[in-house]
Parts: C-alpha cells; sequence; structure tokens
C-alpha cells in the first residue's frame, strides 16, 4: 500500500474509481434504508457532520504533507552548507590531506546530488554504500590529522566534518519522514463514506453531479500524495543549494 500512496497519479486515479463507486452504491442503499420525510433533517445532519470532519481531516494531512516538505527543504540546504564548510575548513589542514578532502567532497556532493534525483531503488542503493565510503575516508583522514596535530584548528576540522555527517543523516530522515499509512486510511475511509452518504442523498439524480465530490476529493488527495512524495510526482525539492555547492568546488 506504501508504494501506491507514494506514487500521486495512482492515488489520483485509484481515489476517483472509489469515491465514485461509493457515491454509486449510496444511491442504491436509499432504495434498502427507505428514509422517510421525517428521517430527512437527521440526515442532513449527519451528512453535514461527515463532510465537516473530512474537510478538517484533509486540512490536517495537507498541513503535515508541506510541513514535511518544507523540513526536506531545510534539511536540503543545511547539508549543501556543511558541506561548502568543510570545503573551506579543508585549506587548514596540510597540502596533502587538504587536496584529498577536496577530492572527496566533490566526490560526495556529486553522491548527494544523485541521492536527491534518482528514483530507482537499485541505484539510490548503490548511491548510499558509496556515500558510506566516502564519509569514513573523509572521517579517517581529519580525525588522524586531530590525532596527530590535537590543535583547536584540528578540532574545529573535525567539527565541520562531523556536521557534514550528522547533515546526511538528517536529509536521508526527511526523505523517509511521510504521512503515516494509518493517516491516509483514515482520510480515504471517511471520503468513501461522505460520497456514499451524498449518493444516498441524491438518490436517483444525475450520475454528472456524483462526479463533483470524487473529483474534487480526488484532486486534493493528489496535491497532498505529490507534496508528501519526494521523489514521484510533481512537486520536489530541488536541490539548488547542493548543485550551487558543486559548481563552488568543482575543480577545473
Amino acid at each position: 500500500m506504501r508504494a501506491a500512496i507514494d506514487n500521486p497519479f495512482l492515488v489520483l486515479l485509484g481515489s476517483l474509481i472509489v469515491f465514485w463507486v461509493s457515491a454509486w452504491i449510496g444511491t442504491r442503499l436509499h432504495r434498502v434504508l427507505h428514509i422517510g420525510e421525517s428521517d430527512r433533517e437527521n440526515f442532513s445532519f449527519v451528512l453535514g457532520g461527515t463532510l465537516t470532519l473530512l474537510g478538517l481531516l484533509l486540512g490536517f494531512t495537507f498541513s503535515m504533507a508541506v510541513g514535511r516538505y518544507d523540513l526536506r527543504k531545510s534539511h536540503e540546504e543545511q547539508e549543501a552548507n556543511a558541506i561548502g564548510t568543510a570545503c573551506g575548513q579543508a585549506d587548514l589542514l596540510s597540502a596533502t590531506d587538504a587536496a584529498r578532502v577536496r577530492g572527496l567532497l566533490r566526490t560526495y556532493v556529486e553522491q548527494r546530488l544523485l541521492f536527491y534525483t534518482l528514483n530507482d531503488a537499485e541505484q539510490l542503493r548503490r548511491v548510499d554504500a558509496e556515500t558510506t565510503r566516502l564519509q569514513q575516508e573523509m572521517w579517517t583522514v581529519v580525525t588522524a590529522h586531530a590525532s596527530a596535530q590535537p590543535t583547536s584548528v584540528a578540532a574545529l576540522i573535525v567539527s565541520g566534518m562531523s556536521d557534514v555527517l550528522s547533515s546526511q543523516g538528517y536529509s536521508q530522515a526527511a526523505w523517509r519522514n511521510q504521512i503515516p499509512t494509518e493517516a491516509w486510511a483514515l482520510v480515504v475511509g471517511i471520503g468513501i463514506l461522505s460520497n456514499a452518504l451524498v449518493g444516498l442523498r441524491a438518490r436517483e439524480r444525475s450520475a454528472t453531479l456524483l462526479l463533483i465530490l470524487p473529483i474534487v476529493l480526488s484532486v486534493t488527495l493528489f496535491l497532498i500524495a505529490d507534496i508528501d512524495s519526494p521523489r514521484i510526482g510533481v512537486i520536489h525539492v530541488v536541490p539548488r543549494e547542493m548543485a550551487a555547492v558543486a559548481e563552488s568546488i568543482r575543480g577545473p
């Protein structure tokens, strides 16, 4: 189910079909339930309350998606800044170590750009493995220098490299932080109930009218899923800061 939710286009198509079928079933339930004129007021109250609850849930879910999008964007900027700072601090190392760290950082930032732009799971696993290897090499260089020359400058370099490593972990966590499946299930469940109640209220009226709420809900869920999905869809965090850092430290 998680894979389907991560694809906004599947969310759009699937929710449209499910919601329209729910509304159509609602029109058929009218023959079974036999809602009389005396029950219309109570039914309208239930329908209005259900639609209000659905609106609140959609609002909260949209807010969750936007918050996670902003978090991913913020961590991308912080990671790019940490890499740029570490590259500048590399000048404080010896000439040999400085050249090695800068070379590793150039390769490292290219791997990080791939992480932000790739969609293939197998390629992302290779990127993660290469990223881990580069981190270990960079950490070994700066800690060896700090061990040989335990000065405040060496501590500053180690701290800068630590920020590079930790910021990468925060970015990875932000990319995995999405709206829980249970929240999606609740929204979809209330949406199905709402469409069924609307169909029950509409009875045998035009089928075109029954498409209005499913279309509105489906488009809304598509937007939420698109913002929440970090890799598939229309709206993404574009790694502009990371690309700028890669350009600034790229060798001749």
